[in-house]
């Protein structure tokens, strides 16, 4: 049987691999990390279909190490250990160059108990660990491994790295490269693809398998649309329609439009999408779209988070609906998500700017004796609790940050602001 095209094509060393230039280009980290042999633990997180399993089969090709992949989803805690006992086994073999590399595929799926199962290998150097997560491993990977392993960050495929990755298909594929194709527009075939190499290459898998022999091979809007429409399960939940979905659910509930973030909803739930990545979403739409016009969007999208933790489906399409209407309905502000994104800009460019001396902790006499925290004045020792007294360094001391939305919630702080500071309060 012939294998798909992806498996195909899939890289055997890093002059292969296409994209991840911040990690694999000369003198980034995993270049300098190969090229040493000093591999430490790490995990991969990005979209699917950007090279995650497969950059780490490249390192354990280069490193000449033992490789060993588990999937969280059809591995415990039992085949955990009886892994990490053959890591143990290759360790203390003379013939082992490199120190056993550990893959994890969906490390995010691993429970508490699975991941703590890992820590003492990984922290006494038996095994190295690579794990690879479309989730944000803040939320799902445990403390102590995260302190033991850094986290990469893998980026969507842009165009000229799909227009490479197309080149290549059709050039050294031993099947593409004997048919006479003809690519006459690639727009639609890269927006399906959405950055995903797998997803790109398994579309022209499609378009050559329903191409008839002797015919040329077509790409062009046109052909790609017509042949994704008719073969619906070219589209995945990890793929393409993930992602278009997802952005047409918060971009619905950004817009105010509860029954269309109902429909996305419904959707998502229909084609086996993990409610807790849903639940995650609101807790970040609630934070950025809806915040401090109503606060209580991110306290009751947090709650639904833990709900769904608790209960589940089906049960938990009920508390989804209930925070996705809520939410869609809701006032919105991004003032606060604008705010931290302008300040942040701002330590880019300015650098570690000098803390006020009235404002600097003094926990020494010699401290005390420099100046610091000298006449500071005490809010509620103040009518009101407050006082007017400088608070950012001298070289952005009149800069402004939060810009507030209008509604009455920040009507309301902006009123007290303006009362408070002045002429040092401006609104854009």
């Amino acid at each position: 049987m012939i294998p798909p095209l992806a498996e195909r094509l899939r890289p055997q060393t890093l002059d292969q691999y296409i994209g991840q230039e911040h990690l694999v280009a000369p003198g980034a980290i995993i270049r300098r990390m190969i090229d040493s042999g000093n591999v430490s633990s790490f995990i991969l997180w990005g979209p699917p279909g950007v090279g995650k399993t497969t950059l780490a089969r490249i390192i354990a090709n280069t490193t000449e190490s033992p490789f060993y992949i588990l999937s969280a989803v059809n591995s415990g805690v039992k085949e955990v250990r009886e892994v990490i006992e053959r890591c143990r086994a290759d360790a203390r073999s003379m013939f082992t160059k490199g120190r056993p590399i550990l893959f994890i595929d969906e490390i995010h799926r691993f429970s508490k108990s699975q991941q703590d199962s890992l820590l003492g290998a990984v922290e006494d150097g038996t095994v190295t660990l690579i794990g690879a997560t479309t989730e944000n491993p803040s939320f799902e990977v445990i403390r102590p491994l995260l302190s033991r392993a850094q986290v990469y960050t893998l980026r969507p495929l842009e165009a000229p790295e799909l227009q490479r990755l197309l080149d290549h298909a059709l050039a050294d594929d031993e099947i593409l490269s004997k048919r006479d194709v003809q690519v006459k527009e690639t727009t639609a075939l890269f927006r399906f693809s959405g950055g995903d190499a797998r997803k790109l290459l398994n579309i022209l898998d499609l378009l050559d398998k329903s191409t008839p022999a002797g015919q040329p091979m077509v790409i062009s809007d046109e052909v790609i649309t017509r042949q994704l429409q008719e073969n619906p399960a070219a589209y995945d939940k990890k793929g393409e329609m993930h992602y278009d979905i997802i952005s047409a659910f918060i971009k619905s509930i950004r817009g105010s439009d509860p029954d269309a973030a109902i429909y996305w909803l419904a959707r998502m739930i229909a084609g086996g999408e993990d409610p807790e990545f849903i639940a995650r979403r609101l807790v970040i739409v609630a934070a950025e779209d809806i915040g401090l016009a109503n606060p209580n969007g991110l306290l009751l999208a947090n709650t639904t988070y833990d709900v769904i933790r608790k209960i589940g489906m089906p049960e938990g399409r009920i508390p989804l609906a209930e925070c996705v209407v809520y939410l869609a309905t809701s006032p919105k502000s991004n003032s606060a998500y604008k705010a931290i994104d302008a300040a942040l800009a701002e330590v880019r460019r300015s650098g570690d700017l000098p803390v006020p001396l009235h404002i600097r902790n003094a926990p020494t006499s010699l401290m005390k004796e420099m100046g610091y925290g000298a006449d500071y004045k005490y809010a509620h020792d103040y009518p009101g609790n407050f006082v007017v007294q400088q608070f950012r360094p001298d070289a952005i001391r009149d800069m402004v940050f939060w810009h507030p939305c209008s509604n009455p919630a920040e009507d309301r702080s902006a009123a007290l602001q303006a009362q408070r500071w002045g002429t040092n309060y401006r609104k854009p």
